[in-house]
């Protein structure tokens, strides 16, 4: 059996009007990778390391599809969108 990889990032939103452009474009390609979001936007209680407004874990079947995802086209023409829009972090982390 394969095991699942996950997205894991963090993010502080630094201009809410143009991460709308992210948020526009990123669930295409969400979609064509089956990803499936296990924590986005709840509360947060940080014990250790810098604070993030916001924390996403998004689950793939597998650490192939989770990397072809974060490569294609279409999340990279999202990713473009925040560049200047927000602070991110993201991990892809292969599951046990």
């Amino acid at each position: 059996m394969t095991a699942k990889a996950y997205w894991i990032a963090r993010v502080t939103v630094t201009d809410p009007v143009a991460y709308s452009g992210y948020q526009a474009l990123a669930p295409e390609a969400f979609a064509k990778y089956d990803a499936r979001f296990l924590a986005r936007g709840g509360e947060t209680v940080t014990c250790e390391g810098p604070e993030w407004q916001r924390q996403v874990i998004i689950e793939f079947d597998n650490l192939a599809q989770a990397r072809a995802c974060y490569a294609s086209a279409e999340y990279q023409a999202a990713r473009e969108q925040r560049k200047d829009a927000c602070r991110a972090e993201i991990f892809i982390v292969e599951g046990v």
